[in-house]
């Protein structure tokens, strides 16, 4: 888990590391290392509830830290599970787009009429101000696939879907090769680098729209 244990360094320096130092919580051993290992995420968010709710309840001097980390949790986990989604699906020197007759391309058939239309639909998402992320989903109902936009991380994901391709269009994803305003250049290069095989895999096991 690449990216995990990448996002949970920035946890230890950042948002994680303000709430522990808040709650002032002591994690025997493994607090003395100064690093949360991603296993040990279960633990740690114990604690911290341990420490926030005893009896039942919230501990009231403690409201603002607790509310601070629920509303930060769903953009900083989010992150980190979209980073892995957005890696997994990319590879060095992939064969750009997926063969005619992949599970994604006959996906894209049902949903959009054609490939064709879809990618336009999908870099069309990927190419709209702001920053965020372009992602395709799968109706897990009906099989249906559709594009959407993610704001920042948490905005914007449907409850339920499964994520398909996910390409990350925040500026640091491609700020060391092209500028802010080639982001289109950026586009064309993620698609010459996508893993159809991890993305076949994906649609693979959300099934099909015939399904």
């Amino acid at each position: 888990l690449r990216c995990r244990s990448r996002y949970i360094n920035n946890f230890n320096s950042g948002f994680f590391q303000l709430i522990r130092n808040q709650l002032l919580i002591r994690i025997s051993s493994r607090e003395s290392v100064g690093i949360i290992n991603y296993n040990d995420l279960p633990y740690f968010f114990s604690r911290i509830h341990a420490e926030l709710i005893k009896g039942g309840e919230l501990d009231a001097t403690k409201t603002a830290a607790y509310s601070e980390m629920k509303r930060r949790f769903g953009f900083e986990y989010n992150g980190m599970v979209l980073h892995e989604y957005y890696f997994e699906n990319m590879k060095k020197q992939g064969t750009g787009d997926p063969d005619k007759a992949s599970a994604f391309v006959k996906a894209a058939e049902e949903s959009f009429g054609s490939y064709d239309v879809w990618k336009a639909d999908f870099n069309a998402t990927g190419k709209m101000r702001g920053v965020g992320w372009a992602a395709t989903y799968q109706d897990p109902n009906n099989g249906a696939i559709s594009n959407h936009w993610i704001n920042l991380h948490e905005t914007g994901n449907v409850a339920g879907y499964t994520p398909i391709l996910i390409m990350d269009v925040w500026e640091h994803a491609f700020i060391k090769d092209y500028a802010p305003a080639d982001r289109p250049k950026y586009i064309e290069a993620f698609f010459e680098n996508i893993d159809w095989d991890a993305v076949n895999g994906r649609l693979a096991k959300a099934g099909t729209a015939n399904a």
